[in-house]
């Protein structure tokens, strides 16, 4: 649980990570363009080596300080941390609803 008592659902950086790292891994299902896996896989390493939070980087509007984070990433990541979600990994999960994570539930 995060320190502090906070009530904000904010992300841990290795929480998007992991969220970026199983976007590349499915469009790797999907033969999707090798670049655009390679892009999702290294913004998920460039956020797992942040010394800072992620939220942090958006609420200050650093985001472009992530190695490998273009316009298209940048806001998927603001929108995974102001929402909790993201509607792009929401849809490409449903493609391949067999993939669910076994940690969920």
């Amino acid at each position: 649980m995060a320190a502090g008592g906070r009530n904000s659902p904010l992300m841990e950086n290795s929480e998007i990570s992991a969220i970026f790292d199983d976007i590349a891994a499915v469009l790797e299902l999907k033969k999707d363009n090798i670049f655009k896996i390679r892009a999702y896989r290294k913004v998920a390493r460039s956020i797992d080596e942040l010394n800072v939070p992620v939220t942090q980087l958006v609420t200050e509007g650093r985001l472009q300080e992530i190695s490998g984070a273009g316009e298209a990433i940048i806001k998927k990541i603001t929108e995974l941390v102001n929402t909790g979600k993201l509607d792009y990994y929401e849809k490409l999960r449903a493609e391949f609803p067999e993939r669910a994570p076994s940690a969920e539930g």
